[in-house]
């Protein structure tokens, strides 16, 4: 096993908490000898990072599935555990508190072990329970980001009472946060321009998968059984972390050149010529290695408060919008406006939702980041507008009126849905692991996602209530977020298609 430091290297370098070394290298020397034609060579290049991409999308899986477990289980729930509705409540914003407590750490340890490090150690619970004295590093990240997250399922799972069933949802929320970072930011970094935007929407795309799977299984097996089934999308990727590079962006900012020049060369195929993109990693990181910290009034410069501003911004209002509060609650919500099969109603909205999130998968390279955002806005705004005014109807409107109330509400959901899938659910991410300055990308990236959690957290503890409270008056606030949005992307938001992450940084100097 190589050896594993923190300590500053001879030539100044800081090296990593962990060193990933490149496994593949002798692979990769000997592929790179073989002749492979153009199209062969172009195949290989695109399945080296889509495998990539399709592995780390796992811990995204195990996100979606997170954040769904409240909707099909709130009603058993409730009545097993004979829990208030302010208790449910506070249990689904749990999940998003635990993951601010793993956003705060997320870019620390991104920066120190690596990004696929990160996923691996998230999820390694279940295989790795003893290994020797030098992997004691390792163990320090298991016990910080992984072992919680196995113990908070077991915990819902086995809860008697609502401490037990707090306790798990808050120690399930852990990894969710370090993934929710660590996954956007791996894909931007090894993923080719003309690729980048398609593949980080694999993320937001992964997040929806695991939403439906929650929402169908809930169908069919108890909510004591979900939460057990809550560990299997890691129990999946612990293997395929096995398999792929470290991020070559991640390997040059700590001094390890070699192994980034390695990495980029699987990712990009071994007959590519990589010189230009390599040259452009290197020149972009050694200002960042020169000095690793930046002065609190540095952050008054363009290049550093500009891409702070757009992605923060951009992941507070992507909460705000109140779409966690309609996945999470939508059964409710269905049962609110009338519709009795709220359960089957709301597996319809999770399967929407990862079809267009799909079709804007495809579409954000071309299309572009901006007008994706401006469309996925103003359809929010619209979609949260007409369910308001169905709210509104439905109380003074006589009784045979209903049943038209009951279609525009499903209407007015699915419209919502879909305009989030669009653009508002993805796009964010993708922008975020773009535009932020590699010299603080770890700070950053880790308040960012911590702000989005946040957000994430006051908008699902207050759905609930506000819908007690007024259901028509909840989807009017939320439909004023949404109109915000539209105006904050038009004026503040950069396009980044297109553009490489070098180029990106050079826009906000």
């Amino acid at each position: 096993m190589e050896k594993m430091s923190n300590e500053v290297g001879e030539d100044g370098l800081r090296k990593p908490l962990l060193h990933t070394g490149s496994w593949y290298r002798m692979a990769g020397l000997r592929s790179s000898s073989s002749m492979m034609s153009s199209s062969t060579q172009i195949l290989r290049e695109s399945i080296s990072v889509y495998l990539c991409v399709l592995i780390v999308a796992l811990g995204p899986i195990q996100f979606g599935f997170t954040c769904g477990f409240s909707n099909p289980t709130q009603s058993d729930i409730i009545s097993d555990l004979r829990l208030t509705i302010p208790e449910f409540s506070a249990f689904g914003s749990l999940a998003n508190v635990g993951a601010m407590v793993g956003a705060i750490a997320s870019g620390q340890i991104a920066e120190y072990i690596g990004r696929k490090g990160v996923c691996m150690y998230v999820c390694m619970y279940l295989i790795l329970y003893c290994y020797s004295y030098p992997l004691i590093v390792l163990w320090q990240s298991l016990m910080i980001a992984s072992i919680p997250n196995i113990l908070g399922w077991l915990a819902i799972s086995f809860a008697k009472d609502s401490s037990f069933l707090f306790m798990g949802r808050l120690l399930a929320g852990f990894g969710v946060g370090i993934i929710s970072y660590t996954v956007p930011v791996y894909i931007a970094e090894i993923s080719p321009q003309n690729l980048r935007g398609r593949l980080g929407c694999v993320n937001q795309l992964s997040v929806t998968i695991g939403i439906m799977l929650v929402y169908v299984l809930g169908l069919f097996v108890p909510w004591r059984v979900l939460a057990v089934l809550g560990i299997l999308p890691c129990t999946i990727l612990i293997p395929g972390l096995f398999f792929i590079p470290e991020s070559p962006r991640w390997l040059a900012k700590m001094g390890l050149h070699e192994d980034a020049e390695t990495s980029l060369q699987v990712l990009r195929g071994f007959e590519t010529d990589i010189t230009t993109e390599l040259n452009e990693i290197k020149k972009s990181v050694a200002s960042s290695t020169k000095r690793t910290a930046i002065r609190f009034s540095e952050l008054k410069r363009r290049r550093y408060w500009y891409p702070l501003m757009v992605g923060i911004g951009l992941l507070v209002l992507q909460q705000l919008s109140g779409i966690n509060g309609v996945l999470f609650y939508s059964s409710s919500i269905f049962k609110s406006a009338g519709i009795s099969s709220g359960k089957v109603a709301t597996c319809g909205i999770g399967a929407i939702q990862v079809i267009v999130t799909g079709i804007s998968t495809a579409l954000v390279d071309k299309a572009g980041r901006r007008i994706l955002l401006i469309v996925s806005s103003s359809l929010m705004t619209a979609s949260s507008l007409l369910v308001a005014t169905m709210f509104y109807l439905h109380d003074i409107l006589p009784e045979k009126s209903h049943s038209i109330l009951q279609v525009l509400a499903l209407v007015g959901l699915v419209i919502m849905v879909i305009g989030f899938s669009v653009g508002l659910g993805a796009v964010p991410w993708v922008i975020m692991s773009e535009i932020l300055p590699v010299s603080i990308k770890s700070l950053a990236g880790s308040v960012a996602t911590l702000a989005n959690w946040f957000s994430a957290s006051v908008v699902t503890m207050t759905a609930n209530l506000l819908l007690t409270w007024s259901s028509g008056g909840t989807f009017v606030i939320y439909a004023s977020v949404s109109a915000f949005t539209v105006a904050f992307v038009a004026l503040w938001v950069p396009e980044t298609k297109g553009k490489t992450l070098e180029e990106i940084q050079g826009f906000f100097r």
